[in-house]
């Protein structure tokens, strides 16, 4: 049996009041948060919860993540970055070097396919966990308490998202969308503090930028 999920984190301010969530159905999702974090954070964060939650169960896990950054650590970039002493190709520390050796021990023995969804794109689970997660956040943000879900009940696989592996659809992950190169003239001080956000964001200032203006039009 394969249990699929969605897992998803939230950052207002990045960094700011930030959230994490994975779902698998309305009756088995968790969220969490701290008062100040990164959405990288949020995003790494969501899923080891979701693995140390199922740690006791043996079926697969399917992951819908809307973070290339998420899949591409796990997937691809772990060896090189263990081998180098937990250190990027250019010499420095990789950040979330916590989050993510937690999360190659949690991935140790387990049957774990990740899947790149396209964020605000009417994915359901990914809209719910992308809910609860900023739901999460907004709670540190205010003071209030955080709606953390009902958790994982061992033993419980919610019929809904059980998929027999004889019978598991095959999907084809969405292609990333089509992107366009802009080019526009700012003042130093904001290009050096844009370099400086997505370096500390462990992203290129590129994608950072382009993630900064896709949430600006989301929100007008």
């Amino acid at each position: 049996m394969t249990i699929i999920a969605a897992a998803d984190g939230s950052a207002l301010g990045n960094p700011g009041p930030a959230g994490w969530a994975w779902y698998i159905d309305d009756d088995c999702w968790h969220a969490g948060g701290w008062p100040e974090s990164t959405n990288n954070r949020g995003e790494l964060m969501a899923v080891l919860d979701l693995l140390v939650s199922t740690a006791d169960v043996d079926d697969d896990l399917k992951i819908y993540c809307d973070s290339q950054y998420v899949i591409n650590a796990l997937t691809k970039w772990m060896p090189g970055w263990k081998r180098r002493g937990w250190k990027k190709a250019d010499g420095k520390e990789v950040l979330n070097r916590d989050l993510l050796a937690e999360l190659d021990e949690a991935l140790t023995g387990r049957s774990v396919e990740f899947e790149w969804v396209k964020g605000h794109s009417d994915h359901t689970m990914n809209e719910a966990a992308d809910k609860r997660a900023r739901a999460a956040a907004t709670a540190y943000q205010n003071g209030t308490a955080v709606p953390a879900g009902p958790g994982f009940v061992a033993g419980r696989v919610p019929e809904s998202r059980a998929v027999p592996e004889t019978t598991a659809p095959e999907t084809t992950a969405p292609e990333p969308p089509a992107t366009t190169v802009v080019s526009c003239r700012v003042p130093t001080n904001i290009a050096d503090e844009l370099v400086a956000r997505a370096h500390a964001a462990d992203v290129h200032p590129q994608e950072y930028l382009a993630e900064l203006i896709g949430r600006s039009l989301e929100n007008q």
